[in-house]
């Protein structure tokens, strides 16, 4: 059986829900949420160590200001809501992304999160906002210019915003789209993708078991026969 101890998921469609729920985008941003306690839940019933999610593109700042203050109001809700509780349960949280655009308040609720979990190791939620690949690879490709570092494979491994873990073995997608967007494209190189056509809210802890049950019955062979 196939070894899975990372899992990334794109939790793309809350915004589209909403609207089809003839309510807000933020409504569908905020039942969002709900979902990923379920599947936090999952991953530990699952014994999986990693959870990657795409929380906010470098991209999404095209999004209406209205829109963009609440996911942000919403994140930080979130911590002070359920930090404590995640550290109770050895759940180690991790950002990957540029925060310094951040208020003042949101980073800080960023690095203690980061400060208070950095023990746990039940299982890593490494959390991408104001994220992209391209933009992780340049950072690490400028860091090893200065250092006068060799541009190979395990150097610029080094200075990705969440390092020594195993690449995820497994990516889910909800949302009916059909693409990565920019997310982890070095790390999912020889990962196993599924994408739903299944909005984020509306995914359930049923589906992701359904899809780790096919994930266990891929024969993965990683170029070889």
């Amino acid at each position: 059986m196939n070894p899975l101890n990372h899992v990334a998921i794109i939790m793309d469609g809350n915004g589209r829900w909403g609207l089809l729920k003839k309510k807000s985008r933020n409504y569908g941003h905020r039942a969002g949420v709900n979902v990923l306690k379920d599947i936090i839940d999952e991953c530990i019933k699952c014994n999986i160590k990693h959870l990657s999610l795409y929380a906010f593109s470098s991209e999404n700042w095209k999004r209406p200001k209205k829109e963009i203050n609440y996911l942000f109001r919403l994140l930080e809700n979130f911590l002070k809501k359920n930090l404590s509780d995640l550290n109770k349960r050895n759940i180690r949280i991790k950002f990957m992304g540029e925060k310094s655009v951040f208020s003042k308040s949101l980073k800080i609720k960023l690095d203690n999160s980061e400060l208070i979990t950095k023990n746990n190791d039940r299982l890593q939620i490494n959390l991408a906002i104001n994220y992209v690949f391209k933009n992780e690879l340049i950072h690490s490709i400028k860091k090893k210019i200065k250092q006068k570092k060799k541009i190979n494979e395990k150097n610029l491994r080094s200075n990705f915003y969440v390092k020594n873990i195993s690449d995820p073995e497994l990516l889910i997608r909800t949302g009916n789209t059909n693409r990565l967007s920019n997310f982890l494209l070095w790390q999912l190189a020889y990962s196993e993708i599924f994408f739903l056509k299944k909005l984020w809210p509306d995914f359930t802890t049923n589906d992701f078991r359904k899809i780790i049950k096919k994930y266990y019955k891929i024969k993965r062979n990683f170029g070889a026969i």
